[in-house]
C-alpha cells in the first residue's frame, strides 16, 4: 500500500472521508483492493471511529464493499455497472442543460469555450491525458453548476466518482482517433449556449454523453476479455496414481 500521511485538524470523521474518497479516484487504492482498516488508522494519525465511519459513508456511495468475514473492498467496476449509470448521467446533463440556459450569462459561455480550448493540444502521453481530463471535466461541472439545482449537483458528483473509477481502467490506444468527435461535440453544446437554443443542447449533449459511453464500456469490456485471457489455467491437482484429486 502507498504510505497516507496524518491529517490536518478538522473533524476527523469528514477528512478521514475525504481522504479515503480522493485516494479512491486518484488510484492510491486501485479497484479490487482490500483495504487494511487498523493500517489506515495508523497512517492517517486517527483512532478506528472515524475510519470506520468513512468506510460506511464510502459504501453508501458504492465505492466501497464492506464484506462480512472478509474485509473491507474497493469496489469493482463493471462495465453492466458502468452502462447504467451512463443513463442516469445522461438525463442529468440534459436535464442541467435546460436548466442552465437561463442562467448562463455571456461570460459564463466564454468559459465554457476557454475550456474546450483547453483541450486543443495533443493529447500524446498519460501526463497530457490527464490534463485533458481535467479540463473535460470542468466543462461538464460548469454545466452542471450553471443549473443551480442543488440537488441534482449532488446527484451528479456522486454518479462522477464512479465514471472516474472507471477511467482509471480503460484503454487508451486510440486517443487521438477519438479526439476530433469530441471536439466537435464541445462545439455542438457551445452553439446551442450561444443560440440558446434547448433542444439543440439537449440533442448534442445527448450524442456526447452516449459517444463517451460506448467508448468507456468497450474499453472496460476489452479489459476484462484481455485480463480473463491472460489469467493462468487452474489444472486438477493429481494424486501419486496419476488421478486428478477430488
Amino acid at each position: 500500500m502507498k504510505p497516507f500521511g496524518p491529517l490536518p485538524r478538522q473533524r476527523a470523521s469528514d477528512s478521514v472521508y475525504e481522504a479515503l474518497r480522493s485516494g479512491i479516484l486518484t488510484r492510491v487504492f486501485e479497484p479490487g483492493q482490500r483495504l487494511n482498516v487498523p493500517e489506515l488508522a495508523s497512517q492517517l494519525q486517527v483512532s478506528l471511529t472515524p475510519v470506520k465511519d468513512a468506510l460506511n459513508r464510502l459504501a453508501s456511495e458504492d465505492l466501497i464493499e464492506i464484506r462480512p468475514h472478509s474485509g473491507t473492498f474497493v469496489t469493482q467496476v463493471m462495465p453492466e455497472d458502468v452502462a447504467e449509470t451512463f443513463q442516469i448521467r445522461s438525463a442529468l446533463e440534459r436535464l442541467a442543460g435546460e436548466l442552465a440556459i437561463a442562467h448562463a450569462t455571456p461570460a459564463d459561455v466564454a468559459e465554457l469555450r476557454h475550456l474546450v480550448n483547453q483541450m486543443a493540444g495533443t493529447v500524446a502521453d498519460e501526463a497530457a491525458w490527464s490534463a485533458h481530463e481535467k479540463w473535460n471535466g470542468r466543462f461538464h461541472q460548469l454545466i452542471i453548476d450553471l443549473s443551480r439545482n442543488r440537488k441534482l449537483i449532488q446527484m451528479y458528483e456522486d454518479l462522477n466518482a464512479h465514471i472516474q473509477i472507471a477511467r482509471i481502467h480503460r484503454g487508451r490506444q486510440d486517443w487521438q482517433e477519438r479526439l476530433p468527435d469530441e471536439r466537435a461535440e464541445h462545439e455542438a453544446i457551445i452553439s446551442a449556449f450561444e443560440a440558446r437554443d434547448v433542444a439543440a443542447l439537449q440533442t448534442a449533449l445527448q450524442n456526447h454523453v452516449s459517444r463517451a459511453a460506448e467508448s468507456l464500456v468497450r474499453d472496460l469490456r476489452e479489459l476484462n476479455a484481455a485480463t480473463l485471457a491472460a489469467a493462468p489455467v487452474k489444472r486438477p491437482r493429481r494424486t501419486t496414481a496419476g488421478r486428478p484429486k477430488s
